[in-house]
């Protein structure tokens, strides 16, 4: 069974940098699924930038949007694997149930958490995912935002229920509010 450590925070806290730092500091293969799909220029130079972040380390790579658990599931050989980020995973599970005409809501997620997290009872050595608190704020004034809100609060708390150690971000300052 796979420890998992769930880092939190704030946009811009320091939440992928800790993680990653957290991911060095261990020996062995590390793998990094990365969920953040190629939607414009800005985005496409964040991708690069992360992942020249990442290539003094010797990191495996997978890009994977939707299929987290396919993607953790490839990575088995791995001693740690980070997830950067599970509000973009949700974003891009909403947007493929949009396109399909499908609902997408908390029970979704519900379920789609329940699969990745199977895949982690299955792991060896550490999982580490990288989570937005989007629910901090005023409450968003449309239906589409307010249900992303919903979704992502609900997939943190089912993530952080299981996991090991619970990190939240704040100003780039680590502070642990679960586990050692």
């Amino acid at each position: 069974m796979a420890r998992i450590i769930l880092i939190t925070g704030g946009g811009r806290s320091g939440k992928s940098t800790h993680a990653q730092r957290i991911a060095e500091s261990t020996s062995g293969i590390r793998t990094y699924i990365a969920t953040c799909p190629y939607i414009d220029e800005e985005m496409t130079a964040r991708i690069r930038k992360h992942r020249e972040a990442r290539e003094s380390s010797c990191w495996v790579t997978i890009e994977e949007t939707i299929d987290l658990a396919g993607a953790l599931q490839k990575s088995k050989e791995s001693q740690v694997i980070l997830v950067d980020c599970l509000t973009l995973w949700i974003n891009n599970l909403l947007y493929e149930a949009e396109q399909r005409g499908k609902s997408f809501n908390e029970e979704a997620i519900g379920a789609c958490c329940g699969e990745v997290l199977d895949v982690c009872d299955g792991l060896p050595g550490t999982v580490i995912f990288v989570t937005n608190e989007v629910g901090m704020g005023i409450v968003p004034e449309s239906p589409a935002s307010r249900l992303y809100r919903d979704i992502a609060g609900r997939c943190n708390q089912i993530i952080a229920g299981r996991a090991d150690v619970v990190v939240f971000m704040i100003s780039g300052l680590p502070l642990k509010i679960k586990g050692e």
